[in-house]
């Protein structure tokens, strides 16, 4: 036991701080390094390590970052950054604008491939509109974030706590659509009113470099995007009638996509996150072999006996929550979906989950994956947003968010 839990300590610390100290090794290498060290320290015999990775989680991930991957291969992202962001509207509506778009996108496709895709092109485009772009991608990160948690595709997370606990896609949408829209209100006016007066940047010297230009046109097949968004539409009435397994449908759909005449599958395959496939497989089998010592089943009891049951889904809203902030938000979920009641309230369990994961991950930069996704990619254009910019308009909107969600578990408990 005390091996097994010294390899759960280094992965679950590392998936806290990033990287193993003093190593060269991040997330998903600690999650990969876990496994196979409990493997070989005999905490889990190979047979039971294949038997831990649900195949069907990562199968229905694979297929639905194939679908997301064939969006960014036919120019969908770039062309729908570039029209967004070329809108003769105000500040505050392009805010707007940009909140309900990134919220939509990242509800039917994954938020993270979403935020990779467009991030570039919205810090170059509201550049080259004299704009201050830290509101907007901000804007966006975190309308992706809580947009994303209303639907059972909308990020990993999601897709993890419906299949383990055996959430339909209308259930998953009922408890947790309407925050999730609410959300983006929230979001809007709270960057709207802290930004007030500060959209513009300062006029650049006349000694300067000229303020950069305008992206050109971005290749844009429209029978590529068609072909895409058909398929998309097929695979959300699969979902909806619950007829076959999700995985299936999206490996399906997945393999129409592969076969084109125009996209090469290699360029769509290189849009599939690979590393968090990896990480979320390394998590199944290091979790598994904790689970088989017993010591997390006794920590729950214990828990319960100090009045925190994760069962009660106010308290799974916030243990997730703050959880998500320390570890990421797809191994809370990973870490805490096997200990979950998958009873008759198993869909308000999910929507706790999903709304703790996605709202409260705005708070702080390593919250989400996407958060880390838009800072580093903002800095890589010249954007600067520090800790502490981030946190101070994160905070606000987590918060607040946070209070909407803790409501509307209380009323549809009340009402279950």
């Amino acid at each position: 036991m005390d091996t097994t839990l010294f390899f759960f300590l280094m992965v679950y610390i590392t998936m806290g701080l990033g990287k193993l100290p003093g190593f060269k090794v991040d997330r998903t290498g600690a999650a990969i390094v876990g496994a196979l060290a409990m493997m070989a320290a005999g905490s889990i015999s190979a047979k039971a390590a294949w038997m831990a990775i649900d195949y069907r989680t990562i199968g229905m991930l694979f297929g639905l970052m194939v679908v997301s991957g064939a969006f960014a291969e036919s120019g969908f992202y770039a062309w729908t950054a570039q029209r967004v962001a070329t809108l003769s509207v105000g500040p505050v509506a392009l805010l707007g604008v940009l909140v309900v778009v990134g919220a939509f996108l990242s509800s039917i496709l994954t938020n993270d491939v979403v935020v990779v895709a467009m991030t570039p092109l919205l810090i170059s485009i509201t550049l080259a509109r004299g704009l201050n772009p830290v509101p907007f991608l901000l804007a966006f990160c975190f309308a992706a974030n809580t947009g994303s948690a209303g639907t059972l595709i909308g990020s990993p997370q999601n897709m993890i706590a419906a299949q383990e606990l055996g959430i339909s896609f209308t259930g998953f949408l009922s408890v947790a659509g309407l925050p999730a829209l609410l959300s983006l209100v929230i979001v809007w006016g709270i960057i709207a009113w802290m930004y007030r007066g500060h959209w513009t940047l300062p006029a650049p010297p006349a000694t300067t470099t000229p303020a950069p230009a305008a992206p050109p046109p971005t290749r844009f097949d429209v029978v590529e995007t068609c072909k895409a968004t058909f398929v998309t539409i097929a695979v959300v009435i699969a979902f909806v009638l619950d007829a076959w397994p999700r995985e299936l449908v999206a490996l399906t759909a997945a393999s129409f996509l592969l076969i084109n005449r125009k996209i090469a599958s290699s360029d769509v395959l290189k849009q599939v996150d690979g590393n968090l496939l990896l990480l979320i497989a390394g998590l199944f089998v290091v979790n598994a072999a904790m689970t088989s010592t017993d010591l997390p089943q006794h920590l729950l009891h214990d828990m319960r006996a100090w009045g925190i049951n994760l069962n009660d889904p106010l308290s799974l809203l916030f243990a997730s929550s703050i959880l998500s902030n320390i570890i990421g938000n797809n191994p809370t979920v990973m870490l805490l979906v096997p200990f979950l009641d998958t009873g008759s309230h198993a869909d308000i369990l999910g929507a706790a989950l999903a709304l703790g994961t996605g709202f409260f991950s705005n708070l702080i930069v390593f919250g989400s994956l996407a958060g880390i996704i838009v800072v580093e990619q903002a800095a890589s254009h010249g954007v600067k947003i520090s800790f502490g910019a981030f946190a101070r308009v994160g905070a606000p909107v987590s918060i607040v968010c946070m209070v909407m969600a803790a409501v509307w578990i209380m009323l549809i408990q009340h009402h279950a």
